[in-house]
């Protein structure tokens, strides 16, 4: 809706500047304003028109402003600054537009179910390029599946309780020596009004290198992960802050985009309603785990690979639970 009432907008001062001044711009700038009680729209184009017609870069903010006459979703136009043209929607046909906007068209009946998962950002940093091509590929193949008439929905699953959450907040805990009410003021008064996810970005960062200048500080990610997944205490705490902050920004650049989710399931979750262990069970019972008991991979729950059989195997090995390891994937 944004972006159609932009290209509206450019449409119409393009066949006024023909109209009056017999001049086609190569690039119409269309901007927002500092704050949206001064519109939705800036245009700085008088300007430029300055340098070719000699004018005031006010009066002919006033000319165009006089000339341009109603433009459809538009409330006003309005002449700010030393040239500015600050440019206000109507509110309720905005409304209309984002409601016709909502209405999927209907799904047939008895339509084939689909679940697509995408994104699925690692919630202790910003969102980089490689994250929004990932996001625009899985929101595509979406829009695709429903133009072929499937149910779909979308899902995107938050890692929440893995290594790089525990990283930020050994950062803050290590390196800043932050409590849990420091990390929220700095959710809401970033230093320098820096973004919360760019500065969790930052120490992350310095964090991989303090790890770097000494091995034993890793003992402190493990530590983190710990507590962060048994939950009740601080560090979970502070890592529940951090990634709630990140999730909504990131959700904020999505949702910039065009894209939407129906379900942000969260890992943390999963540990808390003990998913896990009834799905640990189930795997067991069915034989898609096996309990390796010699080799390299002794005292494990390893997953079998289709058509392959275990060198040794126990369904049930008393006091013994499944391998864990630390997910570093960074996505």
């Amino acid at each position: 809706m944004y972006l159609e009432l932009e290209q509206q907008l450019t449409r119409t001062i393009a066949e006024f500047l023909k109209r009056q001044y017999h001049l086609e711009l190569p690039r119409l700038v269309i901007d927002q304003p500092p704050s949206v009680s001064l519109g939705e729209y800036a245009l700085p184009l008088s300007f430029e028109l300055a340098k070719k017609l000699r004018k005031p870069p006010r009066k002919l903010a006033e000319e165009i402003v006089s000339g341009l006459g109603q433009v459809p979703g538009f409330e006003k136009f309005e002449v700010a600054g030393a040239g500015y043209i600050n440019a206000r929607l109507n509110r309720a046909e905005a409304a209309q537009m984002l409601l016709r906007e909502s209405q999927s068209p209907p799904v047939p009946a008895g339509a084939e179910k689909v679940l697509v998962e995408h994104t699925s950002i690692n919630p202790n940093k910003a969102a980089h390029i490689g994250h929004l091509r990932n996001s625009i590929l899985g929101d595509t193949f979406v829009r695709l599946l429903r133009a072929a008439g499937k149910r779909v929905d979308v899902q995107n699953y938050i890692d929440n309780t893995g290594v790089q959450v525990a990283d930020v907040v050994v950062g803050f805990l290590y390196l800043e020596k932050k409590s849990q009410a420091n990390v929220e003021i700095l959710i809401t008064n970033p230093p320098g009004n820096r973004p919360f996810d760019y500065y969790c970005w930052d120490l992350y960062a310095r964090v991989s290198q303090w790890y770097e200048e000494d091995k034993e500080h890793l003992k402190l990610r493990l530590q983190m992960l710990h507590d962060i997944e048994r939950g009740g205490n601080e560090p979970a705490a502070i890592g529940k802050l951090i990634s709630n902050a990140i999730i909504r920004r990131h959700l904020e650049t999505m949702q910039r985009l065009g894209i939407k989710y129906d379900f942000l399931p969260q890992e943390s979750e999963i540990l808390h309603l003990h998913f896990w262990d009834l799905a640990f069970q189930q795997m067991k019972q069915k034989g898609v785990l096996y309990f390796e008991s010699e080799g390299k991979n002794k005292g494990c729950w390893v997953m079998k690979r289709a058509g392959s059989k275990p060198a040794s195997a126990s369904q049930t090995a008393p006091g013994q639970s499944a391998a864990a390891g630390i997910d570093a994937h960074e996505s």
